[in-house]
This record gives structure tokens, C-alpha cells and sequence, in this order.
């Protein structure tokens, strides 16, 4: 499964990232291994994710979500949250 997720960091910033192993890439992010964004905005919260069959689809996933204004993110976040 590949997994397209939004954290929100330290300065409410949203992080839009694409895994294969959502609870390792977790993880890496809180170790400070994931990305140098995250890293310098330490800590996180994991607030939404999509789980996708296809490599493909997940990535056309995260390059849309990357693409919308911080708006339109939150009105995704509203439909859809992590527990």
C-alpha cells in the first residue's frame, strides 16, 4: 500500500508527504530523519492520511494536494481527519 499523509508542525505549517510505510516514515520524521522541512519545525502532528493500491495514484495524489493553496488543504482536512 503507499500512503499520501499532511502533517502539521511546530509553526501550524503543512507538510505534505507519499510513503510506502507510514508508521516508519513517522517515525523518521520525529527522529529527524525524514525531511529538512520537518526537521527544523519539530514537533508534528500526523492530521490526515490516503491509502492508495497504486504507486501512481498516490503520487498524482500528493502533487495535487502540494498544488492547492493552504485553504483548499484545510477544507480537505476538515472532510478527513487522522484520529
Amino acid at each position: 500500500m503507499y500512503y499520501v499523509y499532511i502533517l502539521q508542525c511546530s509553526d501550524n505549517s503543512l507538510y505534505t508527504g507519499y510513503t510506502n510505510d507510514l508508521k516508519k516514515r513517522i517515525q523518521n520524521h520525529k527522529l529527524g530523519k525524514g525531511s529538512k522541512y520537518v526537521r527544523s519545525r519539530l514537533p508534528f502532528k500526523l492530521i490526515y492520511s490516503e491509502k492508495y493500491r497504486l504507486k501512481s495514484k498516490a503520487l498524482n495524489r500528493e502533487r495535487q494536494i502540494k498544488g492547492l493553496k493552504r485553504e483548499k488543504k484545510v477544507r480537505i482536512l476538515k472532510l478527513r481527519i487522522v484520529k
